[in-house]
């Protein structure tokens, strides 16, 4: 709503500010009373819980509540308030009414899945010989009696000879030769390991890293090797890794760099590093110097497509038929429009069309290859036939619509994606369904890709040579072979629209998986998935509470499809992402109310790369007179031509461009 404050208007805006008051004051005095409270289920049970919308008197309001969770992987959740106890522990779940967006009400509550009673307990992974002076990580595996098995279980260790071994919090410290046992315990179940810790034939050890010099972010491989008094290899025995970092400056810095018990090491501070390692009584150390990255350039604003009466949702820029540059964007909580924009000169955006369709949110925009085709989707449609809508952009100016298709999809489609003539549209957030667009008046479903899990959802999709990589929350990111010509070290399945055939997966524990995008390094080769969170522990945006978003970026090395192995991340402290491109190993990354920001990603990765100096630019774009004025909510990024473009939630579409900075010279 924009209103001028002129004279003749203070009528109006006085109406306005008591119709907002009485507006919240109505939400505050409202609750939601849940039955039963507290609420503890068994592993396995199913509950229906009652929500009551109640006013200041205690009285039942008229209104539909609806329920959700995150935790979906471990307490499934109805809309209608059916729940059931997938894995033990305690989770969030929110009711919320369905009312207008300004009158809901919110009420968060906990759910306890009790734990069932501990079945056994047993020592996994002890290596066959155990040398004396070694630290080595001793796992314990906890099953209850519902096949579970119990995370992060509270143990009790003890051991017999302390003078021989001793078991501290999970690791056991040798320290001569002799026998000994090793007990875990919980809740009246334990297991017992009889060993013997033998003589540490190391004599030597060496280091043969050839790298002396660095820059922070760079992996350094201690390639350590260690050696017995004959000078044979010994490949058994257990090396320790450590360093000592004495960094530039001494302005109270905080972790100054990294080393995994693999043997790799990564420097956040530039410094001076000793790398050591250890085997028994044999001691091997290296020096090296480490550089700042040096990696930063400067931000251009080129151009911006204010749009500050609506919030904007996702961008797609594309080369026309005609040969000119064109970017559409879409709306979120608004009327229903996607706006069309020529941006052959991206420091003159210029608007040239305006689809309007039934929806409040057109959440995805979509153009295909050959720039003739683009789809958008809807979600709020006044029907609630929520779909997808296809257009012939062959003349933006002139964008036509060529077929509405809701054939199942009425729940509403959040994102989408062409490849191939198909449109791979995200369902209701529990599937992609598969619909073929050869003939884009008629589209017709093909084929369908739903996880069978307890409570499974799912958020977008990006395909990428013949492969679907999906973002499924708790479920983590998804690969779907739908056509693949993959190399050899990561094959297909033979898969196809009309049957797509699960590849690979990887879950983490928050479950916050939001966007995936999957590419091989330029410098290094290998392969990953970069999966984003998207989390709002603190409430969803709004007026009031614009910065609320959480969460990093997680980077998934694959070597092959059953090798997983989440080897870095990208994290800004007090921020969360949402959208991000990777290309020429340069991630771009819509990091909500952290703005833009650009990051290296080359060479191998580890550790937090936010802490490595490996950011090349950010950029926060506001405007006084947006929405929520001066207050960055960037949503997504797409480097074009040498420009990157950018929606951001409050102000629109923005071009910038990066520069390198000038070499400062000498007098």
């Amino acid at each position: 709503m924009n209103i001028n404050f002129q004279k003749g208007n203070i009528a109006t805006l006085m109406t306005v500010l008591l119709l907002l008051t009485s507006t919240a004051v109505l939400a505050q005095e409202r609750k939601i009373i849940i039955e039963p409270d507290p609420i503890t289920i068994d592993v396995g049970e199913e509950l229906q819980l009652k929500a009551t919308l109640v006013d200041e008197a205690g009285e039942a309001q008229p209104d539909t509540v609806i329920f959700f969770s995150r935790s979906r992987r471990s307490l499934a959740v109805t809309r209608t308030g059916l729940i059931k106890g997938m894995k033990p522990g305690t989770y969030t779940v929110i009711a919320i009414t369905v009312g207008s967006r300004e009158q809901r009400v919110r009420k968060d509550f906990k759910v306890n899945v009790a734990f069932p009673p501990i079945a056994s307990v047993k020592f996994l992974g002890i290596p066959e010989n155990i040398y004396d002076r070694s630290t080595i990580d001793i796992a314990v595996e906890v099953i209850d009696e519902a096949s579970l098995i119990r995370e992060n279980p509270e143990l009790t260790y003890s051991t017999s000879n302390k003078e021989i071994a001793e078991l501290i919090h999970g690791k056991l410290i040798t320290k001569k030769p002799g026998k000994f046992t090793i007990t875990a315990e919980i809740e009246g179940k334990k297991a017992t390991y009889k060993g013997e810790v033998i003589s540490n034939p190391t004599e030597t050890i060496e280091i043969n890293n050839q790298t002396t010099i660095a820059n922070t972010g760079d992996v350094i491989n201690f390639d350590a090797v260690a050696k017995d008094r004959r000078g044979r290899t010994l490949t058994d025995v257990p090396v320790i890794y450590s360093y000592i970092a004495q960094p530039d400056d001494d302005l109270g810095n905080g972790a100054s760099g990294q080393v995994s018990q693999e043997g790799k090491f990564v420097a956040n501070q530039p410094g001076l590093y000793t790398l050591m390692a250890k085997s028994g009584t044999a001691f091997a150390q290296q020096i090296i110097r480490v550089e700042a990255r040096n990696v930063k350039k400067d931000v251009e604003v080129v151009g911006h497509g204010a749009v500050l009466d609506v919030h904007t949702s996702d961008l797609w820029v594309w080369e026309g038929v005609d040969g000119r540059d064109y970017a559409v964007t879409g709306t979120w909580g608004a009327n229903g429009d996607a706006y069309f924009w020529d941006v052959t000169d991206p420091y003159n955006i210029t608007a040239i069309d305006t689809v309007r369709v039934d929806a409040r949110t057109v959440n995805d925009v979509k153009v295909s290859e050959d720039g003739r085709i683009a789809v958008i989707t809807r979600e709020g449609a006044s029907d609630r036939k929520n779909g997808m809508v296809i257009l012939d952009v062959t003349n933006p100016r002139e964008v036509k619509i060529l077929s509405e298709y809701n054939e199942g999809l009425t729940g509403g489609v959040h994102n989408a994606f062409i490849y191939e003539n198909h449109v791979y549209a995200v369902n209701n957030g529990r599937r992609y369904d598969i619909i073929n667009i050869d003939d884009p008046e008629n589209p017709v479903t093909v084929g369908r890709f739903e996880l069978d899990t307890p409570g499974h959802a799912i958020h977008d999709v990006w395909i990428q040579d013949g492969i679907a990589y999906s973002s499924n929350w708790s479920d983590g990111i998804v690969a779907v072979d739908i056509g693949s010509n993959t190399s050899a070290d990561m094959p297909g399945a033979g898969g196809s629209p009309e049957n797509p055939v699960k590849l690979g997966s990887y879950t983490y524990p928050s479950g916050w998986n939001h966007a995936a995008f999957p590419f091989k390094s330029k410098s290094t080769g290998d392969f990953y998935v970069v999966a984003g969170d998207e989390a709002f522990p603190f409430g969803l945006p709004s007026r009031t509470n614009p910065v609320g978003a959480r969460g990093w970026i997680h980077f998934v090395k694959f070597d092959g499809w059953e090798n997983p192995d989440e080897v870095a991340r990208y994290q800004i402290p007090e921020a969360g992402t949402h959208n991000f491109w990777i290309i020429d190993d340069v991630m771009y990354v819509a990091y909500y109310n952290a703005g833009l920001r650009i990051v290296d990603i080359s060479g191998e990765l580890m550790g937090n790369l936010y802490d490595q100096g490996r950011e090349i630019a950010s950029f926060e774009p506001n405007h006084p007179e947006s929405l929520i004025p001066n207050t960055p909510f960037t949503w997504g990024p797409q480097p074009y031509k040498g420009y990157i473009f950018i929606s951001d939630w409050n102000t629109g579409l923005w071009a910038i461009k990066l520069h390198d900075r000038p070499v400062s010279g000498t007098n």
